[in-house]
């Protein structure tokens, strides 16, 4: 099992949610999140004052997928938040962690089944 960790665009959220839908990707858990890197932030007018604004808002999902599942997801994630056809700086990353175990509350079942 892999926990796949995805910072992308606000805009973008619709469209990875439905493309991962289409792989049967469905469970997932969104946070609203702020941070910044190579993008810098941006700079805004407010009240004729120019001010900078370093944090910029991103989506983070949480998906925890079996091991046979990963390369489908991160494609569809790769494919459906890249803005444009080559991608830009702010577009997010991926990050792939190996999860130990998974257990569902509701009735007790562990590993891959509690994540299917």
């Amino acid at each position: 099992m892999k926990l796949v960790v995805a910072v992308i665009q606000p805009t973008k959220l619709n469209a990875v949610c439905a493309g991962l839908e289409e792989i049967e990707v469905m469970r997932m858990t969104v946070s609203d999140a702020q941070g910044f890197g190579r993008q810098l932030g941006r700079t805004e007018q407010y009240r004729g004052q120019e001010t900078g604004q370093t944090l910029l808002r991103k989506i983070v999902l949480e998906i925890v997928i079996n091991d046979d599942f990963l390369e489908r997801t991160l494609e569809a994630i790769t494919n459906l938040a890249r803005t444009g056809s080559e991608g830009t700086i702010g577009d997010g990353k991926i990050f792939v962690l190996p999860t130990e175990e998974a257990v569902l509350i509701s009735d007790g079942g562990r590993g891959p089944r509690a994540v299917s």
